[in-house]
């Protein structure tokens, strides 16, 4: 997918590598938990751990591993170290450790997506496509899956597609608040400001909506140069440190020379003369 603005794609992949978003796009859509893609067979340390600052989540990480060493066949186990490896950006080794779950549990469909998702969040998009839609079945399809797929599709730059994928999923599961954010940050992946805050604002008004959806939220209202609106909004979802890092860099972008209006104003067709 080509965006329409160029420094609007540069900055959000600044965005992504900086850490300044947590999720843009999440594999998991699942309303009553967070950051995992099962349903509660997770351990619930895995439910707190995006409450933990780095310290402790690191920590929390390290006795998850412990866990894992000692059995690395076991099922909630190998899926909760590996959401808190990719919390804390091991990537590779997340990847590493959902093979070896999956290779224990092969027909396990939660354990196929988070491979899938394992594979995203490593690079391997058209492995994590292919796994993902391998653990979607037309018969019992499963709405999570949707909203996976099209989280890959929209990194892959097939926006219709993922769009189709995310409206799928919501069919099943309406107002689910991780679907509708995905529905608006793939509309910011394209440039679409307006449109992604629309979703996001909703996807943030429903209930079990997580910390992601509200930081996504401040994000598109920040790029729309609504600044003050966006640092309320981000204050009330991090840490005092976390919240100051992600304002000073806000703050940086919102005074260059080509500042978000102007950007968003690129977007805009020219009239024709005469």
């Amino acid at each position: 997918m080509r965006m329409r603005n160029p420094g609007l794609a540069n900055r959000l992949q600044f965005m992504a590598t900086t850490g300044l978003v947590l999720a843009a796009l999440t594999l998991s859509g699942c309303a009553s938990s967070k950051k995992e893609l099962t349903t509660g067979s997770i351990p619930k340390v895995n439910r707190q751990l995006d409450q933990l600052s780095g310290p402790q989540l690191s920590r929390a990480v390290e006795g998850i591993g412990q866990a894992y060493e000692r059995n690395p066949r076991d099922r909630n186990v190998g899926l909760s170290y590996a959401n808190g490896l990719m919390m804390t950006g091991r990537n590779t080794q997340a990847l590493a450790v959902m093979q070896q779950v999956a290779i224990a549990h092969p027909s396990d469909r939660e354990v196929l997506a988070a491979l899938g998702k394992a594979q995203a969040a490593a690079g391997q998009l058209e492995k994590a496509l292919g796994t993902i839609q391998r653990a979607q079945t037309p018969d019992r399809p499963d709405w999570r899956l949707y909203s996976a797929e099209g989280a890959v599709l929209d990194q892959l730059g097939r926006s219709s597609e993922a769009r189709s994928r995310y409206r799928m999923a919501l069919q099943m599961q309406p107002n689910d608040p991780s679907v509708l954010s995905n529905m608006g940050m793939s509309f910011v992946l394209s440039g679409d400001l307006k449109t992604a805050e629309d979703y996001l604002r909703q996807a943030s008004q429903q209930p079990g909506a997580d910390s992601r959806v509200r930081q996504n939220l401040a994000l598109v209202v920040g790029l729309q140069g609504r600044f003050q609106e966006a640092e309320q909004l981000a204050a009330q979802e991090l840490d005092p440190q976390q919240a100051a890092a992600n304002l000073q860099y806000l703050r940086g972008m919102l005074a260059q020379q080509n500042s978000w209006k102007q950007l968003s104003s690129q977007d805009m067709p020219k009239k024709k003369n005469g």
